[in-house]
């Protein structure tokens, strides 16, 4: 059978998202994962971008469905006459360091932090993640296998293993990387509370802490797959939070998403750190001059007067990785980026404690966890007093399920389809209460979404998810009781115009 990936992405209903292709798991049967794959290496044979000596890794999370996607992603691997490298189950930034300092593509099937009846497949070429130019080239592929392989539910049609066994040097590398950042017994005295839950990396972070002298208290195992949204804490896990720092006496608690790309740390008081909060402190603490972070992160960062200078992007890791590219182009020697979930990308190498870090320019929890605790022992502060050094401006995100994306669009078109001062009234008209609160519209930016300033200088922020049928939104205030109740009406209100 041959056929072009757009054409399959229009009918199985898997997609490119803000990173990588996703879907139901029901959707990505072997058939559909196999031919992702083959657009994929197509598309860096055409470009030059692989060799036929050059091997591709591979790695997964721990959803349900992960190893069966990793078997069709690399059965396809295998069909096309190539080498696979099985890194096994690690954290995404692993395996992205993997293939940088091997120069091989590397592909991660992983659903990050979406529920577990959905899955993923990043993918990386031999300078890192692909970036939406590439996609669209991957769409073009037009695709041929042999429809023996698979039966009519689109399932290989008999068993055989192509992952082989596990080259664990991915592993190895990784941990190396931050045990040799900081000093010897780094973070002796500090007592960490590690949240495992379903993570990948929840075996490799307790390592790494305890090589590093902290005291290691794990929490919240479990065998079932659990959504860990760090944009969007949910109400368990802050409880949890608070309950685990009172009942341990802990310093911090420290959690990773599914697949460890985005960071989650409480403080002494099990109080979670916003993602674009904690990527501001991890930039200080690496001085970064040049900084790249969506439109949706925190004021603080420009407000906080740390960096040379601060852009803002579209949502998704493949525009920050743009925008970084474009910074390295003009030459400039300290340069990352961070989103508003916390994940941090570090696109130049830096040196700090006598070590050179080399560049990961992809999503890594590991780097915000370890430097905002070593950053505690380095000012001889708590995690909250560090926080309090920044300018206190509060952000919130909260999400409604199962919002269809054409109701999402067409709401949203309602208040950027006409001129600013149409846009303006609209808004104004549909959100009174909101308005009332706040004042009249300030200033509308639809880079991504719809962000609107009022002129009391607080934010709302509305934007569909680029993964799932929802409909997210964010705030901003300078108080944080207020950041969540304008939240709260802001989507109320959403909910009752849908």
């Amino acid at each position: 059978m041959k056929t072009s990936i757009n054409d399959l992405m229009q009918h199985c209903g898997v997609g490119f998202g803000t990173s990588g292709a996703r879907g139901l798991v029901k959707d990505m049967s072997d058939r559909v994962c196999y031919a992702y794959t083959l657009g994929f290496i197509q598309y860096l044979k055409q470009t030059q971008q692989l060799a036929a000596d050059t091997p591709i890794a591979i790695a997964g999370d721990l959803r349900a469905s992960t190893p069966r996607i990793m078997n069709a992603c690399a059965r396809a691997i295998q069909d096309s006459g190539l080498k696979v490298i099985n890194c096994a189950f690690i954290p995404t930034p692993a395996v992205a360091l993997y293939g940088l300092k091997h120069q091989c593509p590397v592909l991660m099937v992983t659903g990050s932090h979406i529920p577990d009846d959905r899955n993923g497949i990043k993918f990386y070429k031999l300078k890192g993640e692909i970036l939406k130019v590439d996609e669209l080239l991957i769409k073009e592929q037009a695709v041929q296998w042999n429809d023996h392989l698979f039966n009519e539910q689109g399932a290989f049609s008999e068993d055989m293993d192509a992952l082989g066994a596990v080259n664990s040097s991915a592993t190895e590398d990784y941990l190396q990387r931050y045990q040799t950042l900081f000093p010897e017994n780094a973070l002796a005295g500090k007592r960490i509370g590690v949240y495992q839950h379903s993570g990948v990396a929840r075996e490799m972070i307790p390592k790494i802490l305890a090589k590093l002298g902290a005291e290691v208290i794990c929490l919240g195992f479990s065998r079932q797959f659990i959504p860990v949204d760090t944009e969007a804490v949910r109400a368990e896990d802050i409880a949890l939070g608070q309950s685990w720092s009172k009942e341990y006496q802990l310093d911090a608690i420290v959690s990773t998403d599914g697949d460890a790309d985005r960071p989650l740390i409480a403080d002494e008081y099990g109080h979670w750190l916003r993602g674009d909060i904690v990527g501001i402190l991890c930039a200080q603490y690496l001085h970064i001059d040049h900084l790249v972070t969506p439109v949706s992160s925190n004021t603080c960062v420009e407000k906080s007067s740390l960096f040379a200078q601060v852009k803002r992007t579209r949502i998704g890791s493949p525009y920050v990785i743009e925008a970084m590219d474009h910074y390295i182009e003009d030459h400039y020697a300290a340069v990352a980026g961070y989103e508003a979930n916390g994940g941090f990308l570090l696109a130049t190498p830096v040196r700090h404690n006598d070590s050179l870090l080399t560049a990961l320019p992809t999503r890594d929890a590991l780097i915000v966890l370890l430097t905002l605790l070593h950053s505690t022992v380095e000012n001889n502060c708590t995690l909250s007093e560090l926080k309090a050094q920044l300018p206190q401006r509060f952000t919130y995100s909260d999400r409604l399920k199962d919002f269809a994306s054409q109701s999402s669009q067409q709401l949203l078109a309602k208040y950027t389809s006409g001129s600013m001062t149409e846009n303006k009234q609209a808004i104004e008209a549909d959100f009174p209460q909101l308005c009332k609160m706040l004042g009249p519209v300030k200033d509308i930016n639809t880079i991504d979404g719809l962000r609107i300033s009022f002129e009391n200088e607080d934010i709302i922020h509305f934007r569909p998810s680029g993964n799932a049928p929802e409909f997210r939104c964010y705030s901003e205030s300078n108080d944080e009781d207020h950041a969540r109740q304008i939240n709260q009406a802001a989507l109320q209100r959403v909910r009752d115009l849908g």
